[in-house]
């Protein structure tokens, strides 16, 4: 398996998915710490811009480089379908919410977490899904809740979303490797 991680918190996840396990890990943007966390895992890490994700050329990386799955963590842009038909059934991805009920253009981040304080959810949870074409509707593959309060916030929810993505995110990614 020659497995690729693209990702916003790179750091964050390398070092529970067995760095030798990762081929090849990627992020949208340059510069930053996140890239720089990655080197002392000996993964080989890239940049791109949208513009080459929508023209072919990242797929063309991915191809040259033999990768087989394509991990997701904190990615926000839209696939181009003929990545996710490329890797169809081969490309998962982390919500930070309940899918389908908070699924959707515009449902990342802080916008979720406000939704869930909004409905007043006496719980939170994490979906994690295959990727498809459309924004958050490919096949759910786990989902993990845990209880909210009354005085919680969109802060607070947050940061417990945050330690239920850390403890599963890795497993749940290694169990389809």
């Amino acid at each position: 398996m020659n497995p690729f991680l693209l990702t916003r918190a790179l750091g964050d996840c390398i070092p529970r998915l067995r760095p030798s396990r990762i081929h090849l890990a990627s992020q949208q943007q340059s510069g930053g710490f996140r890239l720089e966390r990655t080197k002392k895992f000996n993964v080989p890490t890239f940049t791109f811009s949208r513009k080459e994700m929508d023209a072919g050329i990242l797929l063309e990386k991915l191809r040259a480089e033999t990768i087989d799955w394509v991990i997701l963590a904190g990615f926000l842009l839209k696939i181009p379908d003929h990545l996710t038909q490329a890797y169809s059934d081969k490309m998962v991805n982390i919500h930070p919410a309940l899918l389908p009920k908070y699924g959707g253009k515009g449902m990342y981040g802080s916008f979720v977490h406000e939704a869930v304080k909004a409905a007043g959810d006496t719980e939170t949870d994490i979906t994690i899904h295959l990727v498809n074409e459309h924004y958050d509707e490919g096949r759910i593959i786990f989902q993990a809740s845990t209880p909210l309060t009354a005085d919680d916030t969109p802060d607070t929810i947050a940061e417990k979303v945050h330690a239920l993505e850390h403890r599963y995110f890795p497993e749940v990614v290694a169990s389809l490797l």
